[in-house]
């Protein structure tokens, strides 16, 4: 769990950017997008799949 203690005489928008600083570190974003709808296994399957074919279209190059 990603925590930021906002100092006695800390503005606002420094606490903040010091959370999402801590929040994008952590990498919960991207988790947070994958969790967000439910994927059915056929979804996640094809999903790999693209992944895997853009890897090595990317490691093909000559």
């Amino acid at each position: 769990m990603t925590q930021v203690i906002v100092g006695d005489n800390e503005h606002i928008e420094s606490a903040l950017r010091r959370f999402k600083r801590e929040v994008s570190k952590a990498g919960i974003f991207p988790d947070m997008r994958k969790h967000r709808h439910f994927e059915t296994p056929l979804e996640k399957h094809k999903r790999k799949e693209v992944a895997r074919h853009r890897q090595r279209k990317r490691s093909f190059r000559p």
